[in-house]
């Protein structure tokens, strides 16, 4: 566990389950997790801000701009490419800071900043399953173009873990589904939604596993190409069940603060936005407690679209009822 869980504890995009209470996709403003990280790494840090210029990466409403200003930042330049720059130069002005932040509308890597060097870049630039519909590589864009050497990147730090759940009910209902509607054999179909990860929140009694470290990013130093990688897992059932899918899920970290800071987006973790990502497995494995899943995953960028994710996941299972080994493949889209 890190030392901040505390704080939370078909060509279409990855498959959502359906959730009623939920009316509309949550902004950065309306998660409550996200939003109160940065806002209290923002104001419980102002020594870091103090006098800085900022630039603020993919800022929608301007809520960190906001927080930036208030925290003293000597300017904030806030870059939106979609309509939304257009309502936050209005929330801007409404709240009195005009002075201080200046919304740029446009794309990081078609924009001038008036300025030739900025001390810190924050964003929220993170997607599902970390890496998918993300804005990484635009924020290592302004990095190289416009930090300081000794500048700082808020978050500087993130982390993919895997995990095992049991999930039979829901693989039952939507996915075995097809092996026989109303009588009609459309497995076709199954195939399809098995190579779709899942987007949902897992509940923390299905995790039958430890947690795997896969791959831990240091958006300070690392390069484009360093999002695509290849990780090995080992993760011991912790009891005698069943496992139906994996789960990745992601932590960020604020290591510049006075105090370590960040959030988990964990089954483990108070939800966020961006949930949990299920892969959902072929085989159905029977593991008793203490044995062991091994395997590696593969995750790449999409060649024909860098911002879609292609996925490959080896693991085997040779315990005392299940044996498997098995390579599968998912796209994330």
């Amino acid at each position: 566990m890190t030392p901040w869980a505390s704080l939370t504890s078909l060509s279409s995009p990855p498959m959502i389950r359906p959730a009623p209470t939920i009316t509309s996709t949550p902004t950065l403003t309306s998660d409550v997790v996200r939003t109160k990280t940065y806002q209290n790494v923002i104001y419980q840090n102002q020594f870091l801000f103090k006098d800085k210029i900022v630039l603020d990466v993919g800022a929608g409403t301007g809520i960190l701009s906001l927080f930036c200003a208030k925290a003293g930042a000597q300017h904030v330049y806030a870059v939106e490419c979609s309509d939304m720059a257009d309502m936050a130069k209005e929330i801007v002005e409404a709240n009195g800071f005009s002075n201080v932040i200046t919304v740029l509308k446009g794309k990081i890597e078609e924009l001038e900043l008036p300025v030739p060097k900025v001390d810190i870049i924050i964003s929220e630039w993170m997607g599902y399953f970390l890496l998918f519909e993300n804005m990484l590589n635009t924020v290592l864009y302004a990095r190289d173009k416009w930090l300081v050497d000794d500048g700082v990147l808020l978050p500087d730090k993130a982390s993919l873990y895997l995990t095992a759940i049991e999930d039979a009910e829901y693989k039952e209902d939507k996915i075995e589904f097809w092996n026989n509607v109303y009588g009609f054999d459309m497995s076709c179909i199954k195939k399809q939604a098995m190579m779709e990860p899942l987007v949902d929140t897992v509940d923390q009694n299905q995790i039958v596993t430890n947690s795997q470290l896969l791959k831990t990013m240091d958006i300070s130093k690392m390069t484009p190409g360093d999002a695509s990688f290849t990780a090995p897992f080992k993760l011991v059932a912790e009891r005698d069940d069943f496992i139906h899918a994996l789960v990745a899920y992601f932590d960020v970290s604020f290591t510049k603060c006075h105090k370590l800071m960040g959030f988990s987006t964990g089954p483990r973790s108070r939800s966020t936005h961006w949930k949990q990502t299920v892969l959902y497995l072929e085989d159905v494995l029977t593991v008793c407690q203490g044995e062991s899943i091994v395997g590696s995953m593969t995750v790449a960028q999409n060649k024909k679209n860098p911002r879609d994710i292609d996925i490959m996941l080896k693991y085997s299972l040779n315990g005392r009822r299940c044996t498997v080994s098995r390579v599968q493949y998912y796209k994330m889209r």
